[in-house]
């Protein structure tokens, strides 16, 4: 071990013993040398020795905390015996595009950590949720699937196959002639005409995997304008998600995202990124679909397209009553690079959105999708994935406190995992970008916690695995290692959670295929086709049909009389 070394890990460990409670905030500057030193397998293990052995918080000590503290979570479970049956007037679901459940654990470590706190106790706002479930992700034809495929399930009710979006499994991807009569349509299309306002909101493309499920019947997720497509499909009558987005729900109320290219004939300079060619317009059709969708607004309604965050901001609200939002060319920044003036945050979007929709008395239903968590994820770099999950959790915590769970279905899940874990038997409050307390047994280097099944990362240095003490792993864009090399790291094949709070939240309990999701939304708003619940309450008077539906099977037997 070198003389810095041999220090820095006797500082470390004095900081141990007189301030445990703040072990895991140690000399933040002497903390990035040591990250940022070529660092020797002794130093790791001394390290690691140090936090081992370091003090548990004083009042982890005493059982009465353990136990009190599983006490009032049963207080809290009991209480939810009294089921919420009524009517939900909204609904909002939030989508994590390959938010997998190691990804919402680490998620919650990083969070609790940007809070100045160990971070393994803290709560995401989903973790407060009452209800939780798993959703099986498979496609009809993958096991490891897409993000098309499931959006397509979650949103429309039907399971499909991998890269089709609002189609059935009968129509085959890129195959144009097999999509006529197998559309599917969904829940955003069933509350619109339940006469609810409807809204999408994506750090994404607005006409990427997850949102065009919402709006489009497309036989390929990458057809985003006609300059995608083959000339097959174009001369076989299929149109564009772009397109699809304008003309066919024409009067959807909010719409934030990515994607200014896709609605611009080709060439046409962007407003923002004047000399950047692949910015530019790409309609081979020479529309501009901007101006088609102000067109297609009744002229007594206020609708309004902007650009960039300083128009987002200063918008009322309660004078907009269309609006289209696009901050980006193609998909929208990571938050981490997220340009303050030109580009909003997921929450900001969120907050918005929701004070529009929010003005029918008849309820909205709005998606949100934390789309870019699964592309940090692809690219291998979680550092800037599990701060999109950050900026998420905070949009969800932003819808909460504008609505309440009396009318209010919330639903919080995830399209797909990915190739993501972290392990290494860290210890309490070690950094989530941070190294495991050990080398490895067999090549003798240190690692990080957070590692890849597959993916960029893989690599290969004089014959051997790279030696992390000798990059940054701390870096934003830092690429965590992987066992496979790939270019893009793949998604997961495992179960997803999917957290719920508001009416009929219960019926999201167990085990269940991704297409059962929006059944239970749309059968708590008394939307789409599963009704009969609804008619008999409405009928009665009541917002509640679940104490309905038990009045109605009792007074045949003559008991409440």
């Amino acid at each position: 071990m070198s003389r810095l070394e041999h220090q820095l890990t006797a500082d470390y460990c004095q900081s141990l013993l007189f301030h445990p409670h703040q072990s895991y905030l140690w000399a933040p500057e002497r903390k990035q040398v040591l990250e940022r030193t070529m660092i020797s397998p002794f130093l790791v293990l001394a390290i690691g020795t140090c936090l081992t052995n370091s003090l548990v918080p004083e009042k982890e000590k005493d059982p009465k905390y353990w136990r009190a503290q599983a006490q009032q979570t049963l207080q809290n479970a009991l209480r939810l015996q009294k089921l919420n049956t009524n009517v939900a007037k909204n609904i909002i679901m939030f989508l994590g595009d390959g938010m997998g459940v190691s990804t919402v654990t680490a998620a919650r470590i990083l969070k609790g950590q940007l809070h100045n706190s160990p971070g393994e106790e803290s709560r995401l706002e989903m973790d407060k949720f009452p209800f939780v479930a798993l959703s099986k992700t498979y496609n009809t034809n993958a096991q490891v699937p897409d993000s098309a495929g499931t959006a397509t399930a979650y949103l429309c009710g039907v399971k499909a196959n991998e890269g089709t979006v609002g189609v059935s499994a009968a129509t085959q991807r890129t195959q144009c002639n097999t999509t006529q009569g197998n559309e599917v349509t969904s829940i955003l299309h069933w509350a619109k005409e339940a006469g609810k306002s409807v809204g999408i909101v994506t750090t994404t493309r607005v006409n990427h995997a997850t949102p065009s499920a919402a709006y489009a019947h497309s036989a390929d997720r990458d057809w985003y304008s006609d300059n995608e497509m083959p000339s097959e499909a174009l001369s076989q009558g299929c149109k564009d998600i772009a397109y699809q987005l304008v003309h066919n729900i024409k009067d959807i109320e909010v719409i934030m995202g990515g994607g200014r290219k896709y609605m611009f004939p080709k060439n046409r300079t962007d407003v923002e990124y004047e000399m950047d060619e692949k910015a530019r317009g790409t309609r081979l059709d020479g529309l501009n679909l901007i101006d088609i969708w102000k067109s297609f607004k009744p002229r007594h309604k206020h609708s309004h397209y902007i650009w960039n965050r300083t128009e987002l901001l200063t918008l009322d609200p309660y004078t907009v009553d269309y609006l289209l939002g696009l901050f980006e060319p193609g998909d929208m920044q990571y938050e981490l690079n997220r340009n303050n003036v030109t580009d909003p945050s997921l929450s900001e979007m969120v907050e918005m959105a929701i004070k529009i929709l929010s003005k029918n008395p008849e309820g909205f239903f709005l998606l949100v999708e934390g789309g870019r968590i699964d592309h940090g994820h692809h690219e291998g770099k979680a550092k800037q994935a599990l701060h999109e999950v950050v900026e998420m959790d905070r949009a969800i915590g932003q819808a909460g406190d504008m609505t309440s769970q009396e009318d209010t279905l919330t639903v919080v899940t995830a399209d797909h995992s990915h190739v993501f874990t972290f392990g290494g038997y860290t210890p309490r409050g070690n950094s989530i970008f941070g190294l495991a307390p050990m080398v490895s047994d067999t090549d003798k280097k240190p690692f990080t916690a957070i590692l890849y099944g597959n993916g960029p990362g893989y690599k290969v240095v004089g014959g051997e695995r790279e030696n992390v003490s000798m990059v940054d792993y701390a870096h934003n864009n830092y690429q965590a290692q992987s066992a496979v090399p790939l270019r893009h790291e793949t998604h997961g094949g495992e179960d997803v959670a999917v957290f719920a709070k508001g009416p009929m939240a219960h019926l999201l309990h167990g085990v269940h295929e991704q297409n059962y999701i929006p059944h239970v939304m749309a059968y708590a708003a008394c939307i789409g086709a599963n009704r009969d619940h609804c008619a008999s309450a409405s009928l009665a008077g009541s917002p509640s049909p679940g104490p309905l539906l038990l009045l109605l099977a009792l007074l045949p037997l003559g008991i409440l009389f």
